[in-house]
């Protein structure tokens, strides 16, 4: 008697417990009533990317200066967070990435007198991708560039 008590015991033990296998791995197979919902999506931390070409051509050219926050280098290198330069007029953003800048420029109350290398070697695309990231990102909320835009700064040059 002792012995089959025992046994009834593991049974049920065994049985409350899944019979000895992995809880996770049967939480699929109960109804949906009893499966805990999912827990909501951590907010982003990281901008939205407007588009992954843009953000690539940004990657690749532009994150060493302005950084990947976008804030740049103090005293260096100009940030790109609610400026200007960013939201402003696109033509001119366009001239810059084509052109380059040299000389002393004032961004958000700060001086910088560093030199910004011309990208014209990139296609329209890649200029009116990689200003359309920046101008959706970073905290900017600016209409996207488009290649036409780039194309026809470039020839009136």
């Amino acid at each position: 008697m002792k012995y089959q008590s025992i046994i009834v015991l593991i049974i049920f033990l065994l049985a409350a417990c899944g019979g000895g296998q992995e809880q996770t791995q049967d939480q699929n197979h109960q109804p949906k009533s009893m499966l805990q919902p999912e827990p909501e999506p951590e907010p982003e931390s990281e901008p939205v990317v407007a588009n992954e070409a843009g953000k690539k051509v940004y990657d690749q050219y532009c994150v060493v200066c302005h950084q990947a926050s976008g804030q740049g280098v103090p005293s260096a290198f100009p940030p790109l967070v609610q400026t200007e330069y960013v939201n402003g007029d696109a033509g001119r953003m366009i001239d810059i990435v084509l052109n380059g800048l040299t000389g002393e420029i004032e961004v958000n109350g700060e001086v910088y007198n560093s030199v910004m290398v011309a990208h014209n070697f990139l296609s329209d695309i890649e200029v009116a991708d990689v200003i359309t990231f920046v101008r959706s990102n970073f905290g900017n909320d600016a209409p996207a560039v488009t290649a036409d835009e780039v194309a026809a700064i470039r020839t009136a040059q």
